[in-house]
């Protein structure tokens, strides 16, 4: 039952949440764990359905739409040399050496090129709520994620699409790319002229909370319309944030979209990466997780730092800006859903990917906790 199921995400997520908080952690760390818990891999208590992963949906959707709405937008303009940086690099290192795993694994060039693409995801919603916890999600660090986050979507998805035009999937290149530059121009378009105008007539309305449903239509309907064209939703509803916060209702629409989500809908999407994780059959192929694993956090965490680094920043800041890449959340998963679905990925490597993917977002969060409080303990004894 659906309501006895939320009840039981809620009431876990929040306490397993406080149990990471006292023991040094993010609290999003102890969410994504009680998960696994409830989920079908231990206690059975949640079932993976359809309606919780829509839930989960508005619930990723609304976290991104809160990032937008609290970016530091000058900050956010200052650090676009190291967001293309980073989010060129922090592709080119994994899909490299992605590649070279899957071509020393025996499989074919399209394939061995898939699992390079599917390394090179980067899912920042995990470590937009990490950096939120530690009251970094302002810093020129967080900026640089959230902005190579948006150029590693595009990128991945347009060389994808170009990996199945050459394997004879029915998929026009073109046509991707077209969708991509209409996508930002309209974005644009809308958060300058519309967005504005639409919280205005919305504001006299005689009717309750008229200023943060306008927010929430703006929102939805950005995320919406990046699905279709082919961005991630995720990208659609940062850029409603951003187009909010230039309007004098942010304050209104950040409080009370945050109260919504956080009392209900991120907690769900928090737990429900790990209720939907299942591990039949994964640990027969144990070194391969560990080591496929180890070259996904690895490969992101070295590639993003590098371009962090040769857009100036300093060694523990990139190191920062490295962790903050490494979870490929939802982003790779539904990457895996397609090539499990043409055929580039055989069904035992998606079993074994699931897993590393959930691994790689796990890690996440007490990574960059670790590298913050590394890098405060440097800025002290400098």
């Amino acid at each position: 039952m659906l309501i006895a199921q939320l009840a039981a995400i809620l009431f876990a997520s929040k306490i397993a949440g406080d149990v990471a908080v006292r023991c040094g952690q993010p609290a999003v760390l102890g969410k994504l764990l009680i998960g696994i818990v409830l989920g079908p891999s231990v206690l059975g208590v949640v079932e993976d359905t359809e309606v919780l992963k829509e839930i989960s949906q508005i619930g990723v959707i609304l976290l991104m739409f809160i990032a937008g709405l609290e970016t530091d937008v000058e900050q956010f303009k200052r650090t676009g040399k190291a967001a293309t940086y980073v989010g060129v690099l922090g592709i080119i290192v994994p899909l490299v050496l992605g590649y070279a795993a899957g071509a020393g694994m025996g499989l074919s060039a399209e394939k061995a090129v898939f699992l390079g693409l599917l390394l090179s995801a980067t899912s920042v919603s995990i470590s937009v709520q990490a950096l939120k916890e530690m009251d970094q999600l302002k810093s020129k660090e967080g900026s640089a994620i959230l902005g190579a986050a948006v150029i590693d979507d595009i990128l991945v998805i347009i060389a994808l699409a170009f990996l199945m035009s050459l394997t004879g999937s029915d998929v026009h290149l073109g046509a991707i790319i077209l969708k991509k530059v209409a996508f930002f121009v309209v974005a644009i378009l809308l958060a300058w002229r519309v967005v504005p105008l639409v919280l205005r007539l919305f504001a006299p309305l005689r009717v309750t909370e008229s200023v943060i449903s306008a927010g929430l239509i703006v929102c939805f309907a950005f995320a919406c319309f990046a699905e279709v064209t082919g961005v991630a939703a995720i990208i659609g509803a940062y850029i409603a944030g951003l187009a909010v916060s230039f309007t004098n209702y942010r304050k209104e629409v950040f409080e009370k979209t945050e109260t919504i989500g956080y009392a209900i809908f991120v907690p769900v999407f928090f737990t429900s990466i790990g209720v939907a994780v299942e591990f039949s059959g994964v640990f027969e192929h144990i070194w391969l997780l560990l080591g496929l694993s180890v070259l996904a956090v690895l490969t992101k965490l070295v590639g993003a730092a590098l371009g962090a680094k040769l857009a100036g920043f300093s060694w523990n800041s990139a190191l920062a800006v490295g962790a903050g890449m490494v979870s490929r959340g939802e982003v790779a998963l539904i990457i895996a859903g397609i090539g499990l679905e043409t055929k580039l990925l055989p069904p035992d490597l998606f079993a074994v990917l699931v897993v590393v993917v959930l691994v790689t977002t796990i890690v996440t969060p007490p990574l960059l906790k670790a590298i913050f409080k590394r890098k405060q303990a440097s800025t002290r004894a400098a």
